[in-house]
């Protein structure tokens, strides 16, 4: 995956691959339980989020419930059996320098059904410094996110700090 995205960047095939940390490569596995809820209307499982990650691989169950936002509208990620999710997560964004976007996403509950996701985080070494790569900017489009460690950029996001 991260080799056609940096194909898509025009870049070295193993570019992103390098930036976010080569084989140190960090995979965080959460569990995700959402059990029945009688309000659906008015409960959500997650809120509106960006994954602070470089990529998210998600593995769902067959209980809709994962949401993004596109055009300013919620829409609904359909169910398909036997396939994964995989969410451009916010370091992507940086390195890219908005080229690709993080994917602005949330969770709803359902009413009947217990509702389980998988998901597995694709982080970098929290002290990899991560920042737009000097192949994406030029005098026409500068640097729009400061360079800085993974571990600082978590910290700021979980602490919902500014970056």
């Amino acid at each position: 995956m991260l080799t056609e995205l940096s194909k898509g960047l025009e870049l070295e095939d193993q570019a992103l691959k390098e930036a976010v940390g080569g084989d140190s490569l960090n995979l965080n596995l959460k569990i995700n339980y959402y059990p029945p809820c009688p309000r659906p209307d008015v409960a959500l499982g997650v809120v509106a989020h960006t994954d602070m990650s470089a990529m998210t691989i998600l593995v769902p169950n067959d209980v809709p419930g994962l949401q993004i936002l596109k055009d300013d509208l919620w829409i609904n990620v359909d169910y398909v059996p036997n396939a994964i999710i995989v969410h451009i997560g916010d370091q992507i964004e940086i390195l890219s320098n908005g080229i690709y976007k993080s994917v602005l996403h949330r969770s709803t509950v359902n009413k009947d059904k217990v509702r389980m996701s998988w998901p597995v985080f694709c982080s970098p070494p929290g002290d990899s410094v991560i920042g737009p790569l000097q192949q994406v900017v030029n005098e026409d489009n500068p640097p729009k996110y400061k360079a800085k460690m993974f571990k600082d950029y978590a910290y700021c996001k979980i602490n919902k700090l500014p970056q």
